[in-house]
């Protein structure tokens, strides 16, 4: 299985084999990194230019041959439970779902995320969970998610001026 820089496990034996498109891949099949940040890699830029600037691996390609692939998650659900994220305005709580590392992007590999709520997140580090396992989310959790919506529920309440108003104040 693949390890962090400090040696606990990610959850994974190949990153590649769960990683998404690449995030500067654009709609239309074209190179973001090429377009926006060419004094980063002119030669890669420049490849890309002659090309029309598409992507050279394409949608379904081999990842690894991109010098510039990233593949970072919007960490709004759980890969391994499916536990999904609630976020409350004006509240600064740990968020239920945090970026989970599979591959870290230094000394030529790729950075590589997904999102794993902070339960998951703990078992994969912690011991020889993986993220594809058949799990549920963890009552813990369950319980944090849900006191989250009812916040959510009571803050979003419908109260009529008449009611709130109090004429001795």
């Amino acid at each position: 299985m693949e390890r962090t820089p400090d040696g606990t496990p990610v959850g994974v034996d190949d990153p590649y084999a769960v990683a998404g498109v690449c995030d500067h891949l654009t709609d239309d099949g074209r190179c973001r990194f090429a377009l926006t940040r060419s004094g980063d890699d002119p030669e890669f830029a420049a490849a890309r230019r002659a090309d029309g600037y598409d992507c050279h691996v394409g949608a379904d390609g081999a990842w690894r041959a991109c010098p510039h692939y990233r593949s970072t998650t919007d960490a709004k659900t759980c890969a391994r439970c499916g536990l999904a994220d609630v976020r409350l305005a004006h509240d600064d709580s740990r968020p239920l779902v945090e970026e989970h590392h599979l591959s870290y992007g230094g000394d030529g590999s790729h950075e590589i995320t997904v999102g794993l709520c902070r339960w998951c997140h703990a078992k994969v580090h912690n011991s020889i969970a993986r993220i594809d396992d058949d799990a549920s989310p963890d009552p813990e959790a369950i319980a944090e998610r849900e006191r989250r919506r009812e916040t959510e529920r009571s803050a979003s309440s419908f109260e009529a001026a008449s009611e709130g108003y109090d004429p001795e104040n």
